[in-house]
């Protein structure tokens, strides 16, 4: 295994951790000579800026960004066009009566929906996001991989969300997970890629930074905990982990890359929780859409529903906003 085996386009693996890349046992050497994780210490700290209190008016700023941070999302198999106008049209304006609601940073669907998500968007600087790769369980030959990729990016696709092969991952195959991220990456042309771990499948802490390192080498732009598939999804240990590693990444190697907590995030609290941690953990750079993504749609109705509480000092019920 190299970093030029699966495709010529494919990023090269950045100078500091290119003798990590040079073959399946340094790769392997190297993912198993990452810092193991303590259990017990991410817990605790991540259950003690869980507690943190935010009030008034950094409040409001911490909904605001939480909702241009939120990927709108609708995965299921009823899914229709009309569904994905109704979706973008909230995108949009997610609160029409309160015009200065910011934007959500973007749209994901099923590859077979994205031109409709993109004509509906054009213009509005929504991104547009697709699931590829076999999602959710990725149990598929590469070759349908990356046509999945291809009709995504051909429909005009601004972001593409993959999950790696867990049964290869969890068997030491690490170069054969490398690679193909490396070849998802490049078929990706101009889009950015998140790469879906599925922390819930992988078991440890550790397996989780050595997923996220994974995803890193071979060139993807986002991690992202899971499919919203698989119990338990997103949680703030995990997205501790997560946060370490690009937070290290970038010390290594000067580069940004971000994280996507996705699934079993539904409250203001829950975000605001996220968001402290990002701070925390990974520094305020990353306090972005750009670099930091909520994957949790039903998280949007009660930002919106306390974004109105802080702004009219009673709560408003679900009839003030769209319920998805």
């Amino acid at each position: 295994m190299t970093a030029t085996t699966a495709t010529s386009a494919a990023p090269a693996t950045p100078a500091p951790l290119a003798d990590a890349t040079r073959d399946e046992a340094s790769l392997r050497r190297f993912l198993h000579g990452l810092p193991g994780v303590d259990q017990v210490g991410v817990e605790q700290r991540a259950a003690g800026l869980g507690t943190r209190s935010i009030k008034k008016a950094a409040k409001l700023w911490a909904i605001d960004t939480a909702i241009s941070m939120v990927d709108l999302t609708t995965l299921e198999g009823a899914d229709t066009h009309g569904k994905v106008r109704a979706l973008t049209a909230k995108a949009k304006r997610p609160d029409p009566e309160r015009p200065g609601t910011p934007k959500v940073a973007a749209v994901c669907v099923y590859p077979d929906l994205v031109a409709t998500a993109v004509e509906s968007l054009a213009g509005t600087g929504i991104n547009v996001a697709s699931v590829a790769t076999g999602f959710p369980a990725g149990r598929t030959s590469r070759e349908i991989k990356l046509a999945d990729v291809k009709i995504a990016v051909d429909a005009g696709a601004d972001e593409v969300d993959m999950v790696i092969d867990r049964g290869a991952f969890l068997e030491g195959r690490y170069g054969q997970v490398f690679e193909e991220i490396q070849a998802i990456k490049a078929a990706c042309g101009d889009a950015h890629l998140k790469v879906i771990l599925e922390t819930g499948e992988l078991a440890t802490y550790d397996n989780v930074r050595r997923a996220s390192w994974l995803a890193l080498l071979a060139g993807g732009d986002f991690i992202k905990t899971s499919t919203g598939k698989v119990s338990p999804a997103a949680t703030l240990p995990v997205t501790h982990v997560m946060l370490q590693a690009v937070r290290d990444w970038r010390e290594t190697t000067g580069e940004l890359r971000g994280v996507k907590p996705a699934g079993g995030i539904r409250t203001t609290k829950d975000a605001i929780k996220y968001l402290v941690a990002v701070h925390e953990v990974a520094g305020e750079e990353w306090l972005s859409p750009h670099l930091f993504r909520f994957g949790a749609s039903s998280l949007l109705n009660d930002l919106l529903l306390q974004r109105r509480t802080q702004a009219d000092g009673h709560y408003s019920g679900p009839d003030y906003v769209t319920v998805d």
